[in-house]
């Protein structure tokens, strides 16, 4: 089957609103090169430090995040900017405030 040269995809019609004292996740994207994930965060919730096979980023859409990078330290992107992560790198998100975020997992 063929892959669609390109993919338009809404975020706002997404309904990536972030739950009251939760997070949210959906696929919004997948193909045999890449998957894209949504995420919503509530202030204060948090994914524990994992690591992923494949690289990733990570883009910050709206809110304010803290991202530990291992043993890179950690940052706080602003909304408009992204992370690359390479494979196995640990990783962690807590949310500062009510957060939307992307990730691109690359195969």
């Amino acid at each position: 089957m063929d892959q669609p040269r390109s993919f338009r995809f809404d975020l706002e019609a997404a309904g990536l609103t972030p739950p009251e004292n939760g997070i949210l996740s959906k696929t919004l994207f997948e193909d045999d090169r890449i998957r894209i994930f949504g995420f919503a965060f509530d202030a204060g919730q948090t994914l524990s430090e994992h690591t992923a096979s494949v690289p990733a980023m990570i883009a910050i859409v709206s809110g304010r995040a803290r991202v530990g990078l291992g043993d890179d330290g950690e940052c706080e992107p602003r909304a408009g900017e992204w992370i690359y992560l390479q494979a196995r790198l640990p990783h962690s998100v807590v949310a500062i405030e009510p957060t939307v975020m992307l990730l691109a997992m690359l195969r």
